[in-house]
């Protein structure tokens, strides 16, 4: 697929690595041992421009945990300015004051993790004593402030009170409430090599992630397939080069032509809840929508 027939539109920007949660689950493998990385903000600023020159319409903001970045607030701005529409997905813990005048000003849209309506079980999860509290504390106060915020339900451990942290979402006013389960990447392999069967199907097809280090990802789970480095070459020269394609025809040659019905909603602003979706079903997989779709699926709230 030339880049003329896939124009990429949407960017996971991780400005990143430093998370001040221990989540098992993490596919990043992010931790309060992580760092920035070796991107700047002048090589932010420039993947910003050079993503609203190929056309991009969305970025989401990820790590780690964005909102530790000491320059959020300026690569929210430089987004802003350039014409592209941001996302933060974050743990919703650790949002100083200037952040939240950022997002108000900007009209930045927020994204977090909710794993229990219970603290006991989402710290267990989060591995940081207090993460719950801050957590839905800081998703009533966007509410407040009328920032659009989503929410993802991951299934981590047995037992997790998934359904009942849907719920609890939904009873605060989030809109938006999406489930999935966890899958084997980073820490949650717990070793295994990744393969492109493990992904939805979706990867590089009109998104990319670029990581702390300048790598370009077909997406924040797919960085075992590296397609270029924004430090070393442009992104427009990346997106139509060898190595796109033949990252593309591996994705193609194990999901088929074209991007699936389905992705796991936490990931992409651009998408909505998805049917089948975990914890109440167990798996997300688009070939089997049809077969497992028994209405006891995580979604918005009618």
């Amino acid at each position: 697929m030339i880049a003329a027939q896939n124009p990429l539109k949407f960017a996971w920007l991780e400005v990143t690595g430093l998370c001040n949660e221990f989540c098992q689950h993490c596919y990043a493998d992010s931790s309060p041992r992580g760092t920035h990385g070796a991107m700047g903000v002048r090589d932010w600023c420039r993947v910003i421009d050079q993503l609203s020159d190929m056309g991009a319409l969305d970025v989401q903001f990820i790590g780690g945990e964005p909102t530790l970045y000491p320059y959020l607030r300026e690569l929210i701005q430089h987004a802003n300015s350039s014409g592209l529409a941001v996302e933060v997905f974050s743990n919703m813990t650790h949002i100083r004051p200037e952040l939240w005048e950022t997002f108000t000003d900007y009209g930045v849209k927020l994204a977090t993790s909710y794993y229990s309506d219970t603290a006991a079980d989402h710290d267990k999860v989060t591995g940081l004593r207090g993460s719950h509290k801050r957590t839905r504390a800081n998703i009533e106060k966007a509410l407040s402030l009328n920032i659009p915020l989503r929410g993802g339900v991951v299934a981590v451990r047995s037992g997790q009170r998934v359904q009942e942290a849907a719920q609890d979402l939904s009873t605060l006013g989030v809109g938006t409430v999406g489930g999935d389960r966890t899958r084997a990447f980073g820490r949650a392999s717990r070793g295994a090599s990744p393969t492109i069967g493990d992904l939805c199907g979706h990867c590089a097809h009109e998104k990319c992630a670029i990581g702390p280090t300048g790598e370009v990802w077909p997406c924040v789970l797919g960085r075992f397939l590296t397609i270029g480095n924004v430090m070393r070459t442009p992104l427009s020269e990346i997106w139509s080069g060898a190595r796109m394609v033949e990252v593309l025809a591996g994705i193609t040659a194990v999901h088929g032509e074209g991007a699936q019905s389905c992705t796991p909603p936490q990931f992409l602003p651009m998408c909505g809840p998805c049917g089948p979706c975990v914890p109440s079903v167990g798996h997300c997989d688009p070939k089997e929508t049809d077969a497992r779709a028994d209405g006891s699926t995580l979604g918005a709230p009618a």
